[in-house]
């Protein structure tokens, strides 16, 4: 046996689907960056579809589908879930957002025994009372509930009861090489949005949802634009479209139609954030670690947010943080930035990215999630040891029938002898095939085969052998 040499440990992530959301994009992260020699990856959505799947299979990271319908609840889906993972058998199932840690906790009670880790991405949230309600009486059953965030931890903890065995604070995580300043990108979007560039362009990057409040950032966008003709708003993010009615009454309401600009859901927000001078996050609760500032910071923009989550932590001394609900506090905020000389502007972009760089890398993050992940399942082998219903296989895991291998014994010790099958007896198990996956997880391999194995234990019988037999008693 030769330590080291195992196979991949196998990771499920499970989510409720893989549209462009925070927690989508970080599991995409952590699936496509993994090392692949050590952590294998699948990745199962409750539902179908999303723009990341896409992007995870490109990457090779294999994905599944339980087919369930937006909204509604399926107990169909937790049996094609116990169906999948018995065929993958994974060392740990990783869990992303309440829906999944449900599921997640469903399939352990009903026997399934990989490892569980659940995920929280959030602090308050509109909606999952009763399920939050369960989640929070069975807390203690995963291994570890991992948070990106303390405010988040601290939440759950204090506010909904959780007694988890561990708790575990893993911040998102950006990737640096992507999301970088990019004079060329900004040219490009102010162009094709016709900005001008002596314009200062205040962005926001966050889907349509009564958590991101962009009622307040209209609200304040229209403050600002009585006092500053030279200012303009991009939002991009799912459903930040012209053809939402709701959105597009906000903005007509305050009179931003010729200030504002909608730019949907983007993929390519690498391309988006540099052309915004300042960036922002108006949200009104249940933030995180908030993915829209670490990607903007990461592009080297200033950002001004309303102190929900993990903001004010992940800014640091690099940002500004406002009161939420109060459209007047942002507005001033976004001044201050405006009004500074543009190089005192670009420093704090500069310090904001090497925040990130330093503290928030992807790779950073990633190997936090790999070294939680081989340690619970390291300690869940190792309690296996211990206890007395469970065992571990030693072997190859190699498929042999009991005829090879008789053969392969005299073939091996120089029998010329027949081999007889006493047809009068019942057959057994016509295949020795030891699950070594225990095993495998444990770090240990096989490094020779059977043949070699018998070959050398039984050379070594032959030169021990005298050794070996009984003395006579004196």
């Amino acid at each position: 046996m030769k330590f080291g040499a195992a196979e991949p440990l196998r990771i499920v992530h499970l989510i409720t689907g893989l549209e462009a959301g925070g927690a989508e994009r970080m599991l995409t992260r952590v699936a496509t960056g993994s090392d692949r020699d050590r952590f294998a990856s699948l990745v199962i959505s409750m539902t179908a579809g999303g723009s990341m799947e896409e992007i995870l299979r490109r990457a090779g990271i294999r994905t599944e589908t339980l087919g369930m319908p937006r909204g509604q609840a399926d107990p169909r889906g937790i049996i094609r879930l116990l169906r999948i993972l018995r065929a993958w058998r994974p060392h740990l199932v990783q869990t992303w957002l309440y829906h999944a840690d449900f599921f997640g906790l469903s399939a352990r009670l009903l026997r399934h025994r990989p490892g569980l880790l659940w995920n929280i991405r959030c602090t308050e949230s509109a909606g999952s009372a009763a399920i939050r309600r369960v989640l929070s009486s069975c807390s203690a059953m995963p291994d570890a509930v991992v948070a990106n965030s303390v405010a988040g931890q601290q939440f759950h903890q204090e506010r909904l009861g959780y007694r988890p065995k561990r708790w575990e604070c893993i911040p998102n995580g950006f990737d640096t090489r992507e999301l970088r300043p990019n004079e060329v990108a900004r040219r490009r979007l102010r162009g094709e949005l016709g900005i001008a560039e002596t314009s200062t362009v205040i962005g926001m990057a966050a889907r349509y949802h009564p958590m991101k409040d962009h009622t307040n950032f209209l609200a304040a966008a229209a403050e600002l634009a009585q006092r500053r003709e030279d200012v303009m708003f991009v939002l991009a993010g799912s459903g930040i479209t012209p053809d939402n009615r709701k959105i597009g009454a906000a903005i007509g309401k305050y009179g931003l139609t010729q200030r504002v600009r909608l730019l949907g859901e983007r993929l390519d927000i690498g391309a988006v954030y540099p052309g915004f001078d300042i960036a922002t996050l108006s949200s009104a609760f249940g933030e995180g670690c908030p993915n829209a500032l670490g990607e903007a910071m990461a592009c080297g923009v200033p950002c001004v947010a309303t102190d929900s989550g993990d903001s004010a932590q992940l800014l640091g001394d690099t940002g500004l943080v406002v009161p939420r609900r109060s459209p007047a506090a942002l507005a001033r905020a976004w001044e201050r930035f405006v009004e500074m000389p543009s190089d005192e502007r670009r420093a704090f972009g500069r310090r904001a990215r090497e925040r990130i760089v330093c503290e928030y890398d992807i790779d950073i993050i990633i190997r936090r999630y790999e070294a939680l992940y081989a340690e619970i399942v390291s300690e869940n082998d190792g309690a296996a040891l211990d206890s007395q219903e469970e065992h571990i296989n030693i072997g190859t895991g190699e498929d042999l029938s009991i005829r090879d291998l008789a053969q392969l014994v005299c073939d091996v010790v120089g029998f010329r002898g027949e081999v007889e099958s006493d047809s009068s007896k019942p057959d057994g198990t016509p295949l020795k095939c030891s699950d070594v996956s225990r095993l495998r997880g444990l770090g240990w391999s096989a490094t020779i085969d059977l043949r070699t194995g018998l070959e050398r234990t039984y050379r070594w019988f032959l030169e021990n052998a005298g050794d070996l037999r009984p003395r006579s008693a004196s």
